[in-house]
């Protein structure tokens, strides 16, 4: 089935261009903070023309770029603006028209110029691993659970977890009902001012 940017939804053109920025599996929470909200039908729909692939992950769902994805990314930067666009909806197929004229002079593709982010600190991956894990904006993550999804040294992360208790809007604390705790949450804490915290959470 061919597939053109007039059949797709102004959000669901905003989602591909997302993960297409980012190069990257992203799950909803990050999605949501990078740009629009993906529904469900929407979710449907864009899997069914193969333009993404979602695969559900714990109790949210991540989701790529695939190749006719990538392909129709370049069809939404060539295009001009949909009838009925508002002012700001303007703006960005102007500057997306830019950026497919210079792509076009520097015979680049759009996956060499948006490769996957260079990998940052370790807080920053703290922070993306907080992102991937939270139920919810704001909710608590075992330390237990944010550890297993990082690769970094103990030392290092426990460097980062102490750095960030220090920035406002980041909370450690220790979890209260004592009997609820594993053995790898209790390996997984790190103590701050003498005492150990099991839980992180970020202010959204």
């Amino acid at each position: 089935m061919s597939v053109t940017p007039a059949d797709l939804t102004g959000t669901e053109r905003a989602v591909l261009l997302v993960l297409m920025a980012e190069s990257r599996p992203v799950p909803n929470p990050e999605l949501v903070a990078l740009g629009p909200a993906l529904d469900k039908p929407g979710r449907d729909k864009l899997n069914r023309l193969g333009l993404i692939e979602s695969e559900r992950v714990g109790n949210r769902f991540v989701h790529e770029l695939t190749d006719r994805g990538w392909r129709l990314c370049g069809d939404i930067i060539s295009a001009t603006a949909p009838p009925r666009s508002t002012g700001p909806a303007k703006t960005l197929y102007t500057v997306l028209g830019g950026l497919g004229r210079y792509l076009q002079r520097a015979d680049l593709s759009l996956a060499e110029v948006f490769g996957p982010a260079a990998e940052g600190s370790v807080e920053e991956r703290v922070r993306a691993a907080y992102v991937r894990l939270a139920t919810r904006p704001g909710g608590w993550v075992a330390l237990s659970r944010l550890r297993a999804e990082l690769d970094d040294p103990r030392d290092d992360v426990d460097a980062a977890l102490r750095a960030l208790y220090r920035v406002p809007g980041v909370s450690l604390i220790p979890e209260e009902n004592q009997k609820v705790l594993t053995a790898d949450d209790r390996a997984a804490a790190v103590v701050i001012g003498g005492g150990a915290k099991h839980l992180i959470a970020f202010e959204p």
